[in-house]
């Protein structure tokens, strides 16, 4: 049959005969037992010693086709172990001439399963494959599938198509996974997003297997920048920027020079992984980074990209805010002004720069954004009264009380504040960070007093899905206001809800925070939440998922009508009086 035929494909140039050949042979001759005997001899294997043992063989009814077979599979694993040793041994010139002839009598055979490994491992060992030989096995997709990547890799660098419709599946995945864990239905303040370490982080699927395909061809790394460079451009998604120096910092654990040595960007990206590792910017290394940054010289602007992308991504972001919040505090501390301050101003620098990634390499004007004076001399120095007035507060609670009564929380927010969140990318930067420190810190007046801000902010930065993600983790430390009608007043009808019929992904972090806390919300409350919430014909499966979810918790969680009515009277508890002591 045609299987049959692609069995044995090649042999015939070879000069072996095939089956072909011993029909012929039987269909014209006189003695087709003879014929068959002399075939044998002629295409046996030729080592005297069989010639005796073949007949004892036949006497135990094991077939010649299964001897041959073990004969044969022997052969090829010593075949198989010469050619990896010949890519070892000798000169080099010697032993690719010595795998080159080799490949050239073998490749006619290429199609046949029982030696298409022996020629998979020639050309896995062959440096460069000749061109004539990587377009056969590129015209057929069975031989493609069966290469080894080493020879995939030499027809990859020249094949940019072929390359991206490899890596982008990978590429859809790694995005898919990030959005998995933004929109995971276990929320924390322990386990976030930033949780895993950048080791971790480098060890994931897709990082590594990009990693694998690059090996140490930089021509291939090359692609893998410019797609992700190109897909950041299209699409916005800055977990590109993250894939970016994750690829860098893996190629680097592997200690691949080749590569490592040519990215401009290695050992800014090396230093700034030190500090994500950390989450914080210490001074040691804030001199290094902006050594690196000072450092960039005329003609070369243009890795000012390259810097922009890898401070671009969240998890830069997020180690550079933290950084800043935790810098101003201490600023409160020391009685010392923002711009008295040159770890701080480093801090703003690598934000901007950051921040300002994709409009570099949208419009290919590599020079750093320039800092609004207004940035440093206003809006941080408003955020550092915030923390005094905290202070001031909290020590006034401890005094013992005049015949005044107890001082308010001041309720209001300077204008300006709400202004420089709604126009200034970096101020809107650290102020969320800042509201998800005081969250963290579970200063509810804090929080109330801030969040009215957050409803208008620059491109919508509050309801993007990293800083909900890590609000809805820290608003768990805050789960006992949740039985406070005022309080989700302030949070769901002043915040989420402003925003939940024009963005699906805020209708699913709301979600997600009340599948989590529905059991601490006030019960009236809870229930106009489940018809605001409720999905529309526009909504997409996440959301309507999501809704069923709560909705079975609901069910499970309402008593039966008849225990509703024979609760007596008398066993509705006591309002608890506040003790002096308690105070």
């Amino acid at each position: 049959g045609p299987g049959q035929a692609a069995m044995y494909a090649g042999l015939q140039e070879l000069g072996v005969a095939n089956g072909e050949d011993l029909k012929e042979t039987l269909t014209n001759c006189t003695e087709p037992l003879k014929a068959i005997e002399q075939f044998q001899t002629e295409n046996g294997v030729l080592l005297p010693s069989l010639q005796s043992a073949l007949p004892f063989l036949d006497l135990h009814g094991t077939p010649r086709l299964e001897f041959h077979q073990s004969v044969f599979d022997e052969l090829r694993e010593k075949l198989l172990e010469r050619v990896s040793a010949i890519a070892l041994e000798g000169k080099v010139e010697e032993r690719y001439k010595k795998l080159e002839d080799l490949l050239e009598k073998s490749f006619s055979l290429v199609k046949m399963p029982s030696i298409q490994p022996v020629v998979m491992c020639v050309m896995k060992h062959l440096p460069k494959v000749p061109e004539k030989k990587l377009k056969l096995v590129m015209a057929d997709k069975d031989l493609y599938k069966a290469c080894a990547v080493e020879v995939k890799r030499q027809i990859w660098q020249d094949n940019q198509a072929l390359f991206g419709d490899e890596v982008s599946p990978l590429l859809k995945q790694y995005i898919l996974e990030k959005e998995n864990i933004l929109f995971s239905n276990d929320i924390s303040v322990l386990h976030n997003f930033f949780s895993p370490s950048p080791k971790t982080r480098r060890q994931g699927e897709v990082v590594q297997k990009l990693t694998q395909m690059i090996g140490k061809n930089v021509k291939l790394y090359d692609m893998v920048l410019q797609f992700l460079r190109t897909l950041f451009l299209r699409t916005r998604n800055v977990h590109y920027c993250t894939l970016r120096a994750e690829l860098l910092m893996s190629l680097h654990d592997l200690e691949i020079s080749e590569i490592c040595t040519v990215d401009p960007c290695h050992k800014f990206t090396w230093c700034l992984d030190a500090c994500i590792r950390e989450k914080f910017v210490d001074n040691k290394r804030a001199r290094e980074l902006q050594g690196f940054l000072d450092g960039v010289k005329k003609g070369q602007e243009q890795v000012l990209g390259d810097l922009s992308m890898i401070l671009c991504d969240p998890f830069a972001i997020n180690t550079l805010a933290l950084s800043t919040i935790r810098h101003l505090q201490d600023l409160v501390g020391q009685d010392t002004l923002p711009r008295e301050s040159p770890d701080l101003l480093l801090l703003l620098r690598m934000l901007s720069l950051g921040q300002g990634a994709w409009d570099m390499i949208d419009s290919q004007v590599f020079k750093e954004p320039k800092m609004e004076v207004e940035l440093i001399t206003k809006f941080l120095p408003m955020l550092m009264s915030f923390v005094v007035d905290d202070h001031t507060f909290n020590v006034d609670q401890k005094l013992p009380s005049e015949e005044k009564g107890p001082i308010p929380y001041p309720s209001t927010i300077p204008e300006a504040f709400t202004k420089f969140l709604q126009e200034n990318r970096i101020a809107c930067e650290i102020g969320l960070y800042y509201i998800l420190h005081i969250t963290k810190q579970r200063n509810k007046n804090a929080f109330l007093r801030l969040l009215p801000a957050l409803v208008e902010t620059f491109s919508d930065l509050a309801f993007s899905d990293i800083f909900l993600h890590l609000l809805t983790g820290n608003l768990t430390l805050l789960g006992d206001e949740f039985a406070l009608e005022e309080f989700c007043t302030s949070l769901f009808d002043g915040f989420f809800l402003t925003a939940c019929s024009r963005k699906e992904n805020v209708h699913r972090h709301v979600l997600r925070l009340l599948l989590h806390l529905h059991h601490k919300v006030a019960p009236t409350k809870l229930e106009s939440l489940q018809k605001a919430l409720e999905p529309t014909k526009q909504s997409g499966e996440a959301v309507k998922e999501l809704y069923n979810q709560l909705t079975e918790k609901l069910e499970l969680r309402k008593p039966s009508p008849a225990e509703v009515t024979e609760t007596p009277s008398m066993e509705l508890p006591l309002p608890t009086v506040p003790t002096p002591a308690s105070r």
